[in-house]
Formats: C-alpha cells, structure tokens, sequence
C-alpha cells in the first residue's frame, strides 16, 4: 500500500514542479520579452517588476508542494532541492517589495529587475533538478 501511495506523491510531486518551472518560464522570459517589445522601458522595466513580483509568491507555493509531495515519497534530495527553490522563489518577493526609502537613500529598480531575473532563471534550474531527482526517486 505504501508503495501506491509513494508512487502517488511522486507524481504529483513531479506535476507541481513542472506547473512551478512553467510559471517561472513564463515570468522571466516570455513575458519580459512582450513587455519590452511593446511598451516602453520605463513601462516595461515597472511591469516586469510588477509580475515577478506577483508571481513568486504562487511559484514558491507549488515548489513547497512539490517539495512536501517528494517528503511522502521519500525522495529526501528531490524534496531538499524543491525546498530550496522554493526558498528562491520567495526571496524574490522579499527583493522587489517596494519599501520606505530614507532620505538620500537610492534604490536602482533597474539593478533590482536584473537580478530578480536572475534569480528566477536559477532557481528555475534548481527546480528543474529537483524534477529529475524525483524522477528518478532520488
């Protein structure tokens, strides 16, 4: 019977991982390149902000899914790694939530897209790894 039940939770495990990689897709390079294409650089800077910062929140829920299904599994590198991306996802809300700034004090917005981007293209990776490893039950 566990054994069902383990097989269960790899796959769907293996399915919010894969929702979490599409999203992340979608958020740091299909919709910053419309963005960019069509509107004009301080528009498109703020709107990709805007939906990194939106969308790694969701992202970071599915691979904390991800990474609790792998648990039941016990796919104990699969799981660790789909924590971790999780974790990388969330920071980027902590990066773009706009704050109180002091007096004097700048802030590069620009600075801030680059490597929230960045961020999500890695930890995209991360994420990607942790789906092989679960794949093969690692």
């Amino acid at each position: 019977m566990f054994e069902g039940i383990a097989a269960t939770a790899t796959h769907l495990g293996l399915l919010s991982g894969a929702m979490a990689i599409g999203s992340s897709w979608v958020a740091a390079i299909a919709s910053p390149n419309c963005s960019f294409d069509k509107l004009d650089g301080s528009r498109a800077d703020r709107h990709v902000r805007e939906l990194l910062l939106q969308t790694s929140t969701p992202i970071a829920g599915m691979m904390l899914a991800s990474g609790a299904f792998f648990l039941l599994a016990s796919s104990w590198a699969a799981a660790v790694t789909a924590l971790l991306a999780a974790f990388g996802f969330y920071s980027n809300r902590w990066m773009l939530t706009p704050g109180k700034k002091h007096k004097g004090e700048r802030t590069s917005r620009k600075g801030q897209r680059a490597v929230s981007v960045s961020f999500s293209l890695m930890f995209t990776l991360v994420a990607i790894v942790s789906a092989v490893l679960g794949m093969i039950r690692i």
